[in-house]
């Protein structure tokens, strides 16, 4: 079985409006929170077990909202092929690294190192509760604003290629398909043009999603 479906267990919220300003106003009204809510996993897929939660490797990725006149967009990138999860389309980010100071500072490195996009042009709005993965990682997302112009650049040890896709359509349920592989495991994806977002990465789109709809509610 492997069917494509909007509407089996597929998500059913209302569409957002890509509103930085709402943007904003959710992450100053997290600052008075402590902590965020760990974000779920929307896949249909056994939970994360402790054991695995308990030894998940700390790390940090940049959700990069570019705020362009036309609207804003988020920035994903596809992993080169000669590296782990090879191929695949995520945020700019990694594992916390021991000159790290904070969580903030390790997606921010990381996105130096991939992108080359300047720490001076991304203002950090805040950050997204914990994720865990099957693979044993606790990912903690990080939002950040870019104003054009920007640069980035690929490091081609890392990145194979950067994608600009619609935030308007990543905050409106109807653009997230559910695949089912069998009566018991089913997994989100998003696609945009050639852009195919899937696993771990449409998770965090998801909660981020989320979030603010449970904000604007």
């Amino acid at each position: 079985m492997n069917n494509t479906s909007t509407d089996a267990a597929g998500l059913k919220h209302p569409p957002l409006a890509a509103d930085v300003g709402l943007i904003r106003a959710y992450f100053a009204a997290a600052m008075a929170q402590v902590g965020q809510p760990e974000l779920r996993n929307p896949h249909v897929e056994e939970r994360v077990s402790e054991g695995v939660r308990q030894r998940a490797k700390p790390s940090a990725v940049l959700l990069p909202i570019i705020n362009h006149a036309a609207g804003p967009t988020l920035l994903v990138t596809r992993r080169q092929a000669q590296i782990r999860f090879a191929g695949h389309i995520c945020f700019p980010g990694g594992r916390v690294d021991a000159v790290d100071e904070s969580l903030v500072e390790t997606a921010l490195r990381e996105t130096r190192e991939e992108i080359d996009l300047a720490t001076a042009d991304i203002e950090v709005l805040g950050v997204l509760g914990d994720y865990y993965t099957q693979a044993g990682y606790r990912i903690t997302p990080v939002v950040g604003l870019i104003q054009p112009p920007y640069q980035v650049l690929a490091n081609p040890q890392e990145v194979a290629e950067i994608y600009e896709v619609s935030l308007a359509r990543a905050l409106d349920s109807a653009n997230y398909a559910l695949t089912w592989h069998r009566p018991e495991r089913a997994h989100y994806s998003f696609t945009e043009g050639e852009v195919r977002i899937a696993g771990p990465t449409v998770s965090l789109m998801i909660g981020f999603y989320e979030a603010l709809l449970g904000f604007s509610a």
